[in-house]
Formats: C-alpha cells, structure tokens, sequence
C-alpha cells in the first residue's frame, strides 16, 4: 500500500493532506524519515507520525455539525481557541473536520476518520456543490449578481460559475440569497462578494452535494447514514 493511502487510513486527516504531511518530513518508516509519496508500506513496517505510531482503523465514523459562529474548523488550535472538535463528544477514532468554514461562518460541516472519503468530498475534479445562504447589508444589482455567476477574480483566481438563487429582501434592509459554488478557496464566498462590492453580514452553509443541512440545531452533531454518505458525493442537479 502507497504510503499516503496508508496515512489517509489512520485517522490522519485527508488524502490531499497527509501528502503534505509526507513531503514536510512528518511521516516515517521503521524510524526512516519518507518524503517520496509512491513509498510502499509493508505489513511488517512501523509507520509513525510525528513521533507517534499510527495504524489504519476500520472503524469508519461520518458525522454532521452545524457549526455555530466562533468556532475554527481545525483538529487543535496553539492559540487556545475553540475548535469545532470541542463540540463532538470523545470518539473512540479520531477524526477530522472535512474542508473549512472560517470562524465567522456557521452552518453545515462533516466530519470523519474516513480519509479516502474527505478526498473524495473535496477533491477539485469531483466538482462537489456547496450551497451558502448570504446575507448582505444591501440589495445586489442585476450586475453584481451577473459577474458573481459568470465568475470573478479573487487572490488572482478567477473562480467557476455560479448559481444565484432563492432572493429574499428583508424589510430591514438586508438582503439573502443562495449561492452555489464547487470549488472550495479561503473564505471565498466572502471574498466574491468583496470582489463585486458587497458586505456579508451572515453566512452559512447548508448544502453539501444533494444532502441539505435541515433542522439540525446551531452547535449540534448526528451521525450520518449510508444513504447520506451518498447524497453528499452527489450533486443535484448534475
């Protein structure tokens, strides 16, 4: 077995990430630092990580947050801030919340030990949905939604085209709507408003693939079917 589907089995984190964990020399082999991600892992081998002896679990755990405001989508933060972990009981594996919502965003978050399947949720060429709802401090204009769904420029990137939909103002000013996007960039719902001139005001996932978010309440956890495991790696609409 390649050493990063080894990693990816441990309870690490995703596929994506251990590769890094790997190339930054955190990853060994019978006490031999490997950097080279094709390595093999034998069944006698010892594969430790950061020190620490890892082995792959095959108890496979998927859980669904609704991330409350405040709240760092990390394993553990040096800063002494609270992590989304803080809000999941002790889990006899260990697990790892799957992409990222900045502090400021609530909403709709897995979490898991499976790391063939993080890599599969938020690999780039799998094109997963996400949908936002977006409150904003102001009525959008018929351009900024048009530049917001044909794409715009962000961190000199200029992201895919996206979807607009269930525009709702709000007698006190605001206005909300739904965006959907696949890609998953550093706070980049925030930063395509930014783009095209807009002030988010709240935002909050509550899609993933074609599994809603629902009425799960703010701060709370459940487990995940089978056939919602299904729902996330699908999209829609596609």
């Amino acid at each position: 077995m390649r050493i990063n589907k080894y990693l990816a089995q441990c309870n690490i984190s995703s596929r994506r990430k251990v590769e890094e964990f790997i190339t930054s020399g955190q990853v060994s082999i019978n006490d031999v630092i490997v950097t080279n991600l094709s390595t093999q892992v034998l069944p006698t081998d010892i594969v430790k990580f950061n020190g620490v002896v890892i082995k792959p679990s095959n108890v496979k755990l998927y859980f669904l947050l609704n991330k409350p405001i405040g709240y760092i989508t990390t394993v553990s933060d040096e800063q002494g801030r609270h992590t989304v972990l803080d809000l999941i009981e002790r889990t006899p594996e260990r697990i790892f919340p799957v992409g990222r919502l900045d502090c400021n965003t609530e909403g709709m978050l897995i979490l898991t030990n499976d790391g063939d399947f993080a890599n599969k949720l938020i690999h780039p060429s799998k094109e997963i949905d996400k949908v936002y709802e977006v409150v904003v401090t102001k009525q959008p204009s018929i351009e900024q939604f048009s530049a917001l769904e044909k794409g715009v420029v962000i961190d000199d990137f200029l992201t895919s085209p996206s979807k607009i939909s269930n525009k709702v103002k709000d007698p006190s000013g605001t206005y909300k709507f739904n965006i959907t996007i696949h890609e998953g960039k550093n706070r980049q719902v925030r930063k395509m408003m930014e783009a095209v001139g807009l002030k988010v005001k709240a935002l909050k996932r509550v899609k993933i693939g074609a599994l809603p978010l629902g009425n799960l309440p703010t701060g709370k956890y459940r487990k995940l079917t089978k056939q919602e495991l299904n729902l996330l790696l699908k999209n829609g609409g596609k």
